[in-house]
């Protein structure tokens, strides 16, 4: 469609607040599902539907200001709704904005372009539509990726995105091999990061190379058996020393990187033998333990936890399984191949994760989780508890836990009553 009436430019003192204040109600799946008065779901769509051409309008404004704000208006958009069909009819006009805006906008716009590609292909799932959108952006991105003069916050958004899409689109072996061999080169820099005299340089790149390895990674896991093997031979030595970078970021990829190569080196192979097992496990139950006085107490906490699940999978085979809880529905995170997929996804959609694993059928066939349960109005509910209820019990609780807590912390409470 064209430019849709009534909606205005918007001027660069104003785009950013005002742009994002149309979708803010978009935010949040569950704010259509409140008690209350019923709405006319209808009305709502075509309200929501004519504001996002809106914003598709405004991604080719001269202002970068409101380019960005409209990306950042879609994109919350797309990550709390299924928009399939309005985006469908819209693709390739959506791919030429975001081409545009990750070729010739500056940072923070490439950024969004990218982000709101990686939103546009979950939406679109698998197909030959999302194929097409890939062989458009593909390129694009490998470009920003691999180009030293971008800034670096661009080229680890374009990295995330090049991952995540060609994971959702991709049927081609050979365009798969190409998207991992152009992330590697980017992470595997960070092997050499001990010998590079200049360590600012270094620092300043880790965060493009946690980003090309949690994107390579992600790629592994659809990998055929027989490319597995040859990634866990070329890695699997060279892994370990990223568990002594300064960057507890990477500390921590590296680590559930190691977690999932085993995982998968020993699904293709029992007998799997590692080498140097003694010398890995040491460095790894150092990290589960580490007590160092420079580092931040929130940064120890969150280190040891990982990497004492990371020291479990590796010496024990053993996997802690989370639950996650989405409407009526759960779905058991049991190994580091979920995990990583749920983390990716978790980490592009933020709070539309559980309404995605509702009704996504792309989402939910990566998990296996089946066609989408269909809930009548009547049978939602009976399974909803009313605001009144829900404070009721959270009261109860929060009174029970005080006193529990209460009781423990009392000195004159008698001791041997706890044993």
């Amino acid at each position: 469609g064209g430019q849709p009436r009534n909606v205005q430019p918007f001027s660069d003192e104003d785009a950013s607040i005002e742009t994002m204040s149309h979708c803010s109600g978009f935010s949040d799946p569950a704010s259509f599902t409140e008690d209350g008065p019923e709405v006319d779901e209808e009305a709502t769509q075509e309200d929501l539907e004519y504001k996002l051409k809106g914003f598709i309008d405004l991604t080719l404004d001269k202002s970068a200001k409101t380019r960005q704000a409209a990306l950042e208006s879609l994109k919350s958009a797309f990550s709390s709704k299924i928009l399939y069909e309005f985006v469908m009819e819209r693709r390739m006009t959506l791919t030429d904005s975001i081409e545009r805006c990750i070729k010739k906008g500056k940072s923070d716009e490439q950024c969004a372009a990218a982000g709101l590609a990686c939103l546009l292909c979950v939406q679109m799932g698998s197909g030959i539509e999302s194929e097409e959108i890939f062989k458009t952006l593909g390129p694009v991105l490998k470009k920003i990726v691999c180009d030293g003069t971008a800034s670096i916050q661009a080229r680890q958004a374009c990295a995330t995105c090049l991952g995540i899409c060609c994971f959702i689109v991709t049927d081609d072996i050979t365009e798969l091999y190409s998207t991992m061999e152009c992330l590697e080169n980017i992470f595997t820099k960070a092997y050499q990061r001990d010998r590079d005299t200049n360590g600012v340089s270094s620092t300043h790149n880790t965060v493009l190379h946690i980003s090309a390895l949690l994107a390579w990674t992600l790629l592994l896991t659809i990998c055929p058996m027989n490319e597995v093997k040859k990634k866990i031979e070329m890695h699997l030595h060279k892994l370990p020393s990223l568990l002594s970078c300064d960057d507890l970021n990477m500390r921590i990829a590296a680590g559930e990187t190691l977690a999932l190569l085993f995982e998968l080196a020993r699904e293709t192979d029992t007998d799997f033998f590692y080498e140097d097992m003694e010398l890995l496990t040491e460095k790894l139950r150092a990290l589960a333990t580490d007590g160092n006085k420079h580092r931040a107490k929130v940064d120890k906490r969150k280190q040891r936890s990982v990497f004492r699940d990371v020291l479990r999978a590796v010496e024990e085979r053993d996997f802690p399984t989370e639950m996650v809880k989405f409407g009526p529905e759960r779905m058991y995170i049991d190994c580091w191949v979920k995990k990583q997929t749920y983390d990716t996804f978790k980490e592009i959609l933020g709070s539309g994760m559980q309404y995605h694993l509702q009704s996504n059928d792309f989402l939910r066939n990566v998990f296996e989780l089946g066609p989408p349960v269909m809930l009548d109005a009547a049978t939602l509910k009976t399974m909803k508890i009313s605001r009144f209820e829900r404070h009721l019990y959270n009261s109860a609780a929060f009174k029970a836990r005080t006193k529990a807590r209460s009781k423990c912390r009392d000195k004159r409470a008698d001791v041997g009553e706890f044993f």
